[in-house]
C-alpha cells in the first residue's frame, strides 16, 4: 500500500537537507535560495542572517502572494527584528522564523497541503 501522496511532477518539494545544502527536486543548492510549489528555486543575495535587510524581505512579495513566508535562518533559529517583517504583516501574510531544517521540513507539509507557502531559506 502506497502511504505516500503524489504530487505534480513540477511541484517544487525539499528532497533533502543537510550542512551547506538544501535539495528541491532532487538539484542541490548550496547558497541562499527562495522557491514555492509552483516556482523553481531562485537565488537569493543573503549570505548569512546578519546581511538580510527590508529590501531582502520586500523582494519576495510577488504576485501571487504567498498565504506564509517560512524563513531558514541558518544552522541556528534567530529571531528578526519586527521592522523586517512589516511588509509582510502589512499584507497580511502569515510568516514564521525558524532554522532552515525546521523550514524544510514545515514547508513540505504546507506544500503537500497545497498550501501557498514561500520559502526562503540561509544556507550556511
Amino acid at each position: 500500500m502506497k502511504l505516500q501522496p503524489d504530487f505534480a511532477p513540477d511541484t517544487q518539494m525539499v528532497s533533502a537537507y543537510g550542512p551547506g545544502y538544501v535539495e528541491v527536486n532532487g538539484i542541490r543548492h548550496t547558497s541562499a535560495c527562495v522557491f514555492a510549489p509552483q516556482h523553481a528555486p531562485q537565488a537569493w543575495d543573503v549570505a548569512h542572517i546578519g546581511a538580510l535587510q527590508s529590501s531582502h524581505i520586500d523582494s519576495l512579495l510577488h504576485d501571487p502572494l504567498p498565504e506564509v513566508v517560512l524563513i531558514g535562518t541558518g544552522q541556528q533559529q534567530h529571531l528578526l527584528a519586527p521592522a523586517l517583517m512589516r511588509q509582510l504583516i502589512a499584507r497580511r501574510i502569515g510568516w514564521e522564523v525558524m532554522d532552515t531544517a525546521a523550514a524544510c521540513r514545515t514547508y513540505n507539509i504546507l506544500a503537500g497541503e497545497g498550501r501557498q507557502v514561500l520559502a526562503a531559506l540561509i544556507i550556511e
